[in-house]
């Protein structure tokens, strides 16, 4: 073998020097400098080196032990079996190489595998000596972790004493700390309003949580565990497969990932990820991945294990949520409303399975907070369907001289100047609806699925309409012929006709639709509904002062102030006099002190497709009624409507005892 050139080694010297920086960052500071994404490129990088100069391996590089030394404020605790991190897999060729390799150890041709979420938290082990918590730690080193048993008491979801009247003499759980999404968004909120810094994500809070030296401090921080796993047992019962010892943990009453699995095959592990993949954004809990593990402990036992991970089992992860890339500019969009939204222009990132060149930055004071600047390196973010923002900026790689941004003093795109009022954080274009960007943005939401639904009316055809003065109020659109749209770029006679069609059937829809297209500012799809039910019809609307609009549910007096000064405008009336003339029609709505008792203030959450109603139409039936739509399960949930492939909102309701309807008990409420 020839020497290793000296620029590898100085390489794997830098690399080492990085990691060992950034592991102190994450699991001693909680203050990341970088992205998951670039971690692991990093480690990948410092892999595949020592892999091609195997004698340049030394002890004391990252690739050789877990995580991080304990921190000195805490006693230390040697785990009695070692506790091991996974190896990961990026793609499907990773995932067919690992099954391929347990096969040919395994000397089979398939392989059952314990499939269950990843969970983006802080591992920890338990020990429980004749059945009660002695004592709990945090990985640490992997072979020894800080003793943190005084803050894991005031996790909730950890029993004290474990179920069942023969405990074993001693058994080791293994699992995972985590901070729900929900109780995430209360800490940081919080936080705003003392003013103090928010954390970066639940990841990152539940690790500052589990390391305060005063546990009263954890006690007010909501903390949940997931166990995964054992190290040490003695006394436990002999389990066959880890789906059996998961389903013993159960009964031992600890929380176990419900999405937990046993798939055949690379196919099974494949259609395993994705279905998690698909239902991600809806947990209530962040995960980064999937692990696949051999259900047979018996094969376990005889995989064995490498340096730092285990033989058996390989972590499938995600495409990374967050990424880094360099602002490039800072542009100003214009919306409906008028207001200015600030939007980074990015250097071209892969993140959230997408390549994202555009980020929200919300508004100047969010700008001014997070203090983001042309040309900044900046972490990005885009979790699911969710728009892609800045979520912070990586100071050290900051240039010199980067420009700070200054919102314009004139909107971009029609030149008026520009308001701030002093209860607002966003900045507007006073122009109003001579303003062709609002006008193009006030037509797109009028036109779009959940208000007017016309079909076929997108931005390309909008822009040219507004373009070349062809439209310019909402009322206008249903002057539109074949003829007139059939002159338009890509507008061939045919896809005229089904734009005119579309915009024909408009006509016929509903109260609260109606009131939503209008695009008043502050009033949403739900405030709209509430407005429909409360008034019934259009002209009592239209005659509500401030303080009448107040009695409305949910209407303070900021969407009051809206509501009336939007149709004390003259232009408004007239626009909606002219939808009315070109013959938009609606049946009246009934007046919420008419609607079902039993429906009237109740919340409903969909989940599944329901053979014969849309989820529109179901939630618009729903509200007729005084019903309320949400979007997620809680306790304050009274009925859960389940369609085909419900999901794990049926499977909350199930756990919290909600009513679950199918769509035929849905129709017998509203016949009521």
């Amino acid at each position: 073998m020839s020497a290793p050139a000296a620029s590898d080694r100085q390489r794997i010297e830098s690399l080492r020097a990085d990691i060992e920086r950034h592991n102190y960052q994450y699991y001693a500071l909680d203050a990341p400098l970088i992205s998951d994404a670039e971690y692991d490129r990093l480690f990948r990088e410092l892999q595949t080196l020592e892999a091609g100069h195997p004698e340049l391996v030394s002890p004391d590089s990252p690739t050789q032990r877990i995580g991080s030394a304990p921190l000195a404020g805490f006693e230390t605790v040697k785990h009695r079996v070692s506790m091991l991190s996974l190896n990961n897999a990026f793609d499907e060729e990773e995932v067919t190489a690992f099954d391929r390799r347990m096969r040919e150890a395994l000397v089979t041709e398939r392989i059952d595998y314990a499939a269950e979420p990843k969970f983006d938290g802080l591992a920890v082990s338990l020990c429980y000596e004749h059945g009660v918590l002695a004592h709990g730690a945090t990985r640490g080193d992997g072979e020894s972790g800080e003793d943190v048993t005084a803050n894991l008491r005031t996790v909730r979801a950890i029993p004290l004493r474990l179920a069942g009247r023969n405990p074993p003499v001693l058994l080791e759980v293994r699992g995972e700390v985590v901070m729900l999404r929900a109780d995430f968004e209360q800490l940081n909120q919080a936080q705003r309003a003392k003013g103090e810094k928010e954390f970066v994500n639940p990841r990152n809070a539940a690790a500052g949580a589990l390391r305060q030296l005063d546990s009263r401090i954890t006690s007010t921080r909501k903390l949940a565990f997931f166990a995964y796993g054992l190290g040490a047992a003695e006394g436990a019962p002999a389990f066959g497969t880890h789906s059996a010892l998961l389903d013993y943990l159960a009964e031992c009453r600890f929380p176990v990932a419900k999405e937990r699995k046993v798939v055949t095959g690379v196919d099974g592990m494949l259609e395993y990820y994705r279905a998690i993949g698909g239902k991600r954004a809806g947990l209530p809990y962040d995960i980064d991945g999937v692990v696949y593990k051999v259900n047979d402990l018996a094969g376990q036992r005889e995989l064995g294990f490498v340096s730092r991970a285990p033989r058996y089992a390989v972590a499938h992860k995600f495409p990374a949520e967050e990424a880094m890339s360099e602002i490039i500019a800072i542009d100003v969009q214009v919306g409906r409303t008028g207001a200015l939204t600030p939007v980074a222009r990015l250097k071209p990132v892969f993140v959230g399975g997408v390549t994202v060149t555009n980020a929200t930055l919300h508004n100047e004071d969010e700008i001014r907070r997070k203090d983001i600047r042309i040309h900044d390196t900046v972490v990005v973010r885009r979790a699911g369907d969710v728009i892609p923002e800045v979520v912070r900026v990586i100071n050290d790689k900051r240039p010199a001289q980067a420009p700070v941004f200054e919102m314009p003093a004139a909107c971009p795109v029609c030149g008026s100047a520009v308001q701030r009022l002093e209860d607002e954080s966003v900045a507007r274009c006073t122009a109003g609806l001579y303003c062709p960007a609002q006008r193009k943005q006030a037509l797109l939401h009028f036109a779009s699925r959940r208000a007017m639904d016309i079909e076929g009316l997108g931005d390309k055809l909008v822009e040219q309409l507004v373009d070349n003065n062809i439209v310019k109020t909402s009322a206008d659109l249903y002057e539109l012929d074949v003829a007139a749209l059939a002159g338009l770029e890509r507008m061939a006679e045919k896809s005229a006709a089904n734009v005119v069609a579309a915009i024909a059937k408009s006509r016929r829809t509903t109260l609260a639709r109606f009131i939503f297209a209008l695009g008043i500012r502050n009033v949403g799809e739900r405030t709209a509904a509430d407005l429909a039910r409360a008034f019934g019809d259009l002209e009592p609307l239209l005659q509500a002062d401030e303080q009448m609009l107040q009695q409305v549910p949910d209407v303070g007096p900021v969407v009051a102030q809206s509501i009336a000064q939007f149709f004390a405008e003259p232009h408004n009336r007239d626009v909606v006099g002219q939808l009315l003339a070109a013959g938009v029609s609606f049946e009246r709505t009934p007046r919420a002190a008419n609607v079902s008792s039993r429906m009237s203030g109740r919340t409903f959450v969909l989940t599944g497709a329901l053979p014969n109603l849309s989820r529109d139409e179901a939630k618009e039936r729903i509200e007729a009624k005084g019903g309320r739509v949400t979007g997620s399960v809680s306790k304050k949930t009274d009925f859960v409507v389940v369609g085909a492939d419900p999901g794990s909102k049926y499977d909350k309701a199930v756990e919290l005892g909600i009513t679950v309807l199918d769509e035929e008990g849905l129709q017998e409420l509203l016949k009521e």
